[in-house]
C-alpha cells in the first residue's frame, strides 16, 4: 500500500514515539464543553470521526504525545474522515519541544518503521482545525468552516474579538492528512478560522497533506517557524481578511509533484467585504518543484504556474525572503477587468508589497518583466499593469539573483542535496534590513540562519519535524557508529562522506540472505544487491562514484529485520 521511501525517523538513533503505548480511541462524545482534559505522552490517541473540543473546554497535550486519525472505512461514526476541531471558546495547549514534539498523523503510520509512509502518502486522515472569535471578512461577521454541514454550530467562526485566545501550538508536526470532509472539500493540514492574536503558534509543521498546508480564514493570529512540505495543493493560503503575520516560513515542493503554489492569497469574500487580508511576513524561504520541472495533477491544469498569487482584493507584505526554483513566474497580482476592487489596487494603494527579497531560478525567465505580473480574473496576463507591477518590485529592493543556499546544487532538486540554509559566505547571509516592531531582526535573508555544509549547527526544523527525519533540511550528521536489531549489527559506512566507494560492515548471528539498498532523498532506490552471507562479520563495498553529491540512506534487510545508516556523498 505504501511507497518505498523512508522517513529517516530519529527513533533509529534515539528514543521516539512507538507503537507500544496504550491506544485511547476518542470520539465526539468524549469531549464536552466546560471540561479540562489532559492527553498524556504515555498513551496514543486515535481520533474516530470529527471530534470537537466544545466551547469552554480545555485540552492539554503533553510533549511527546502522538495523536492519530482514522480515515475512510475505518471511521465508525459515519463521518468521511477524522479530525480534531477546536471550537470557538475552547482552547488547546499543545506544548511540544524540539526533543519531544507532538505528532498528529495517520492511524497506520508506524513511527518506528521508516519504510511504511513517504511524502506521497496523503489524505490518510483529516487534520487540525482551530476556530476563534476574531474578525473575518464575511457578511454578518461569521461563517461555517468549509466542508462541514452549515447547521453544525460548533463549526462556526468569526466575531469581533481580535485578541481572542485559542491556546498554544508549540513544536507540533501534522503529517499525511488532507482527506475529504465532503465532495471537493479536503481538509488543510492546519486550518485557522477567525483565530485571534492571543493565540500562540510557534514551531509547526505540515508534511505531505493532500490539500493546503496551512490556511487562514480571517483572524489576527501570528504564526512563526512554520514549515510546509510536499502538499498536494498550496503551501500557505489565506482568505477572509487575515491580518496577522508570520516570520520564518519554509515551503518545499517535490519534483514533478501534483502541487499548487507556495502561497495563494485571497482578500475577502465577497471582494469588497472589509477587512481585506493584509498580513506581514518576514524571512520566508519558498522552494518550488524546479525551474525546468513539469507539474502533474493539481498545478498541471493551471495556465500560469506561480510561486504566489494575490487575488480577491488581497494585500500583504513580504520582507527579507527568498523565492526560488519554480517552474513559472514569481508573483501575480489580480487586476480584474470587471472591477477596481482587486489586489492590483491594493498594490497601487500601498497595501501590498514585496521589500528586499531574493528571487532566483524561475522557469518563465530571468527579468522582472518575466517574473512579476498582473493577471485578470481568468489569470490572463495584463501587459500594461504587469509593467507597473514589475517596476514596483524593482523599486523596493527586490533582486533577481542567486542567494546561494547550502544545498541546491541542482536548480531542479534532482541532486538529493537540499539544505535550505543560506551559505555562510553567500550574499543572503548578511544585509537584511531591520524588521518592524513585533518581528525579530536578522542579518540574513530567508527562513534559516546561515550554516556551512556539514556544520554541526542545525536549523530550527532539526529534531522534531518529518523534514529533518527526511534529511531534507540541513541534518547532515554522518550516522552513528553502529545500529542493531534482531541480532544484526550494521556499521556506519566508511568513509563518510564518501567520494568513490563506501564500505559497509555488518554482522550476522547466523547465515542469511542479505539485501543492501541505497535510497536517495526522494525515496528512489538507486542501488541494490542481494546475496547469501555466512554468519559473523561481513562487509560490502558500494560504488558511489556516479551518485550526485548529497544525502542517502543505506538499508540492510536480513532475517526479518531492517537496519539503516546515513551516508553523505561529496565528490
Amino acid at each position: 500500500m505504501k511507497a518505498n521511501f523512508t522517513l529517516l525517523i530519529v527513533a533509529l538513533f534515539c528514543a521516539a514515539p512507538g507503537m507500544a503505548q496504550t491506544q485511547v480511541v476518542v470520539t465526539d462524545n468524549d469531549l464536552v464543553g466546560g471540561e479540562t482534559y489532559t492527553w498524556s505522552s504515555e498513551n496514543e490517541y486515535i481520533l474516530d470521526g470529527l471530534v470537537y473540543l466544545e466551547a469552554g473546554a480545555i485540552l492539554n497535550i503533553e510533549a511527546g504525545t502522538v495523536i492519530r486519525g482514522l480515515g475512510g472505512a475505518d471511521v465508525s461514526t459515519g463521518d468521511n474522515t477524522s479530525a480534531l476541531i477546536i471550537s470557538q471558546g475552547a482552547q488547546i495547549f499543545a506544548r511540544g519541544t524540539a526533543e519531544a514534539p507532538i505528532i498528529f498523523t495517520a492511524a497506520e503510520d508506524d513511527l518506528n518503521d521508516p519504510l511504511d509512509f513517504d511524502l506521497t502518502d496523503r489524505g490518510e486522515w483529516g487534520g487540525l482545525i482551530i476556530l476563534g472569535k476574531a474578525t473575518i471578512a464575511r457578511p454578518g461577521g461569521s461563517d461555517g468552516i468549509e466542508g462541514i454541514d452549515a447547521a453544525e454550530a460548533r463549526a462556526r467562526f468569526g466575531g469581533n474579538e481580535d485578541d481572542d485566545n485559542s491556546g498554544v501550538l508549540n513544536y507540533v508536526s501534522i503529517r499525511h492528512g488532507g482527506a475529504q470532509l465532503s465532495t471537493d472539500n479536503e481538509i488543510n493540514g492546519l486550518t485557522l478560522g477567525g483565530v485571534g492574536s492571543g493565540t500562540e503558534i510557534d514551531y509547526v509543521e505540515v508534511f505531505a497533506n493532500l490539500d493546503d498546508g496551512i490556511e487562514w480564514f480571517g483572524g489576527t493570529v501570528q504564526v512563526n517557524h512554520a514549515a510546509v512540505a510536499f502538499c498536494g495543493d498550496d503551501g500557505f493560503d489565506y482568505d477572509y481578511g487575515w491580518r496577522g503575520g508570520g516570520q520564518f516560513w519554509f515551503a518545499l515542493q517535490g519534483p514533478g509533484d501534483a502541487t499548487g503554489r507556495s502561497g495563494e492569497h485571497d482578500g475577502a469574500s465577497p471582494d469588497e467585504q472589509q477587512p481585506f487580508s493584509r498580513p506581514t511576513i518576514y524571512n520566508a524561504t519558498f522552494i518550488g518543484i524546479g525551474e525546468n520541472e513539469t507539474a502533474s495533477g493539481g498545478d498541471a491544469g493551471r495556465s500560469l504556474p506561480l510561486s504566489i498569487l494575490f487575488r480577491d482584493n488581497a494585500g500583504g507584505y513580504y520582507h527579507n525572503s527568498i523565492f526560488m526554483d519554480f517552474n513559472g513566474a514569481a508573483v501575480a497580482v489580480e487586476d480584474r477587468t470587471d472591477s477596481e476592487v482587486d489586489s492590483y489596487s491594493r498594490l497601487l494603494d500601498g497595501d501590498l508589497g514585496f521589500f528586499n527579497n531574493y528571487f532566483f531560478g524561475f522557469g518563465r525567465g530571468t527579468t522582472a518583466a518575466d517574473l512579476f505580473l498582473a493577471v485578470d480574473q481568468n489569470e490572463a496576463i495584463v501587459p500594461a499593469s504587469s509593467a507597473n507591477v514589475a517596476a514596483n518590485f524593482l523599486a523596493n529592493g527586490n533582486v533577481i539573483a542567486d542567494p546561494i543556499l547550502n544545498g541546491l546544487d541542482s536548480r531542479d532538486l534532482d541532486g538529493g542535496n537540499i539544505d535550505p540554509r543560506v551559505y555562510a559566505f553567500g550574499p543572503a547571509a548578511v544585509g537584511a534590513p531591520e524588521a518592524s516592531a513585533g518581528f525579530e531582526t536578522t542579518a540574513y535573508f530567508g527562513a534559516f540562519a546561515p550554516g556551512a555544509y556539514a556544520n554541526d549547527d542545525r536549523s530550527w526544523v532539526t529534531g522534531w519535524t518529518a523534514l529533518a527525519e527526511y534529511m531534507v533540511t540541513g541534518d547532515f550528521t554522518n550516522g552513528v557508529g553502529q545500529v542493531a536489531a534482531g541480532g544484526l549489527l550494521l556499521d556506519a559506512p566508511v568513509p563518510n562522506p564518501a567520494r568513490q566507494t563506501a564500505t559497509v560492515g555488518f554482522e550476522l548471528p547466523q547465515p542469511a540472505q542479505v539485501t543492501l539498498t541505497v535510497f536517495d532523498l526522494f525515496g528512489r532506490p538507486l542501488q541494490q544487491s542481494t546475496r547469501r552471507y555466512d554468519a559473523g562479520a561481513q562487509q560490502e563495498t558500494l560504488d558511489v562514484s556516479q551518485l550526485p553529491n548529497g544525502n542517502y540512506l543505506i538499508v540492510l534487510d536480513a532475517a526479518g529485520s531492517r537496519l539503516l545508516q546515513k551516508m553523505v556523498v561529496a565528490h
